[in-house]
């Protein structure tokens, strides 16, 4: 639902008694996300918001900190053998469901099974996998036919498809679907009762849950400690969460845009962060299985009319503390960024030229539909920019700015534009997701395997086996030059640069960690 339509049900939930607060002086911290997730299932769809619900109500076998290490969560530890073919991974001690239910090994191997036919990387771990079983309630075993030093990661990785712990009835039940109840064993309880789709979600604490021993928190590893009773997500308009937020009616605006940001900054009641560390990387994505897109070349011509500075500039403001252009397909400042195919990217912006490669590629007119999320304001500016440079080459475009809802359905349809398809779309990855080919999903050349825009590149493919193959830091490095060369040459999505996101709460907030919104070490004063 797109949160600028939304201003009267938004006043009406602001204005309306608390329900279920429990003993008076409970703490109540009220968030106004960027997006209220129409989706709750993790396993269904990789979206920021249903991200951060899922984090608040399951809890995952491993946990990664701000320096991208994996750690043991719900693991109590795990051993290794036979060369790393083996591995065993011990529960630890007091975990329950929801449901008051114990958590038990064949909880864990139903929840592996249903993400790993959806997640890129467990895809992967899935090939490596002879057979997975549970030798007790405790333990879960995994017999590989090769080494497989990243199955920590690929359990406990916080993006992609996260692998949310649930009850073996529920993963077993919908393997492909959404599953029928939200039930996990995370520090928060999914309130369905006072659930408005769209625009409310309410987590209460979950009394039952038992932090990790030990260790300091940092992004989803450590201890998960609730010093918080009762959270509420309000899908809030922007003027009236300004106003909202300043009058002490909201606590926490995830993302302002960014012309909110000054002056939410002039308020002494109120603080601006960036806990986004890892930045988002906006892209434009093509549809190869219809005609405009189908073709590479057409596809090329695109280049020479994207300017990342120019577009980010769009999104993110002018100054250029918000934003980083020259970034192909790893994040800036990671280990694997590099310079290799970047000319057309880094040239000047040469719209004729564009229009001449556009004509000798052959394309002949057809309406090219562009799908963006009308409710994040960055991308909205972004795509509106990227919109017009398309059309000033040439192409007939149709922009259509839809909620989240609404384009995830959208997005999953394979059908001509005709009959409700999309042509392109604008979206964003996060930093962490595309710091390596392991966990960049959209660096997969699998055809109808592939995620929505279904590239097919044989090349691609073989490349990213290397990746993995590879002995050494700079065998990875070699590699990943040839992927992001393959990715420029093939173009299943155009990389549009890196921006950072600020967020803004009162001052009675504290202990918000980075990365993205996390509910657990949260305190309210």
């Amino acid at each position: 639902m797109n949160r600028r339509s939304f201003l009267a049900t938004a006043a009406s939930l602001l204005a309306a008694p608390r329900i279920g607060l429990g003993a008076e002086g409970s703490k109540v911290l009220r968030f106004v996300p960027q997006a209220v997730p129409a989706l709750l299932d993790p396993g269904f769809t990789t979206a920021c918001a249903t991200r951060s619900h899922a984090f608040m109500v399951y809890d995952t076998l491993f946990g990664m900190d701000d320096g991208f290490n994996v750690s043991p969560q719900m693991v109590e530890g795990c051993t290794t053998a036979e060369d790393g073919r083996l591995w065993r991974l011990t529960l630890r001690d007091g975990l329950r469901f929801h449901d008051g239910e114990p958590v038990l090994a064949r909880d864990v191997v139903a929840s592996i099974r249903r993400w790993w036919r959806h997640d890129a990387l467990g895809q992967e771990l899935a090939a490596a996998t002879d057979a997975l079983s549970t030798p007790s309630d405790k333990v879960v075993e995994f017999r590989l036919n090769r080494s497989f030093p990243l199955l920590p990661l690929a359990l406990g990785r916080p993006f992609g498809h996260v692998l949310a712990i649930m009850p073996e009835r529920l993963a077993s039940a919908a393997p492909d679907g959404q599953v029928a109840e939200i039930i996990g064993s995370g520090p928060f309880r999914f309130s369905q009762a006072e659930h408005v789709p769209g625009s409310r979600h309410v987590y209460e604490r979950f009394d039952g849950y038992v932090p990790r021993p030990g260790g300091t928190p940092s992004r989803t590893a450590g201890p998960k400690i609730v010093h918080l009773d009762r959270v509420e997500w309000l899908m809030v308009p922007d003027g009236a969460a300004f106003a909202a937020l300043v009058a002490g009616e909201v606590d926490w605006i995830g993302k302002p845009p960014a012309e909110m940001l000054p002056g939410l900054a002039r308020h002494g009641d109120i603080t601006v962060q960036r806990i986004d560390t890892d930045g988002a990387l906006p892209l434009m994505r093509f549809n190869q299985l219809h005609a405009p897109f189908d073709h590479p070349a057409i596809r090329r011509a695109v280049l020479h009319a994207v300017s990342q500075a120019e577009l980010l500039t769009a999104a993110a403001g002018a100054g250029r503390s918000r934003w980083q252009d020259k970034v192909g397909v790893f994040a800036h400042g990671t280990p694997l960024a590099n310079d290799a195919g970047m000319e057309a990217l880094n040239a000047p912006l040469d719209l004729e030229r564009a229009r001449r490669e556009l004509t000798a590629a052959g394309y002949k007119g057809e309406r090219v539909v562009a799908l963006a999320p009308g409710e994040d304001p960055a991308l909205t500016a972004l795509a509106r920019a990227g919109a017009d440079l398309l059309t000033r080459i040439g192409f007939e475009l149709d922009l259509q700015m839809v909620d989240r809802e609404v384009m995830q359905q959208r997005l999953a349809m394979r059908d001509s534009i005709d009959r409700g398809g999309w042509t392109l779309h604008f979206t964003t990855i996060t930093g962490a997701e595309a710091c390596d080919p392991a966990c960049h999903e959209n660096l997969r050349g699998l055809g109808l395997r592939s995620i929505p825009g279904w590239p097919t590149s044989a090349r691609l493919e073989a490349l990213r086996t290397a990746w993995f193959a590879a002995g050494t830091a700079e065998e990875q490095k070699a590699v990943a030059r040839q992927i992001q060369q393959q990715v420029l040459t093939d173009l299943p999505y155009v990389p549009l640069g890196q921006f950072f996101d600020a967020t803004a709460h009162r001052r009675t907030v504290s202990g918000l960690l980075n990365g993205f919104p996390l509910f657990h070490n949260l305190r309210k004063a």
